[in-house]
């Protein structure tokens, strides 16, 4: 079973729509959504297990140019 995560994304200041679009083209993630609030982007991921969740985020997610900082939530099915 693999394990979900949504990550909040804070972009620079007129990237926002710049960062969904890279962040679209990654085969892990399942949706981006730009929403209002303190975060700019809220981003599904899936993953094998939380490892590769951490390792997704800190290696594909925050290197998109134009993130400033990002917030995980592991997911869990009810």
């Amino acid at each position: 079973m693999k394990t979900t995560a949504f990550v909040l994304v804070e972009t620079n200041v007129g990237k926002t729509k710049d960062v969904a679009k890279v962040l679209r083209a990654t085969a892990a993630i399942v949706s981006v959504a730009i929403v209002t609030g303190p975060y700019d982007l809220v981003v599904q991921v899936e993953a094998s297990d939380v490892n590769a969740i951490g390792r997704l985020v800190t290696g594909q997610v925050q290197s998109v140019p134009g993130i400033r900082r990002t917030l995980t939530m592991i997911s869990t099915p009810l």
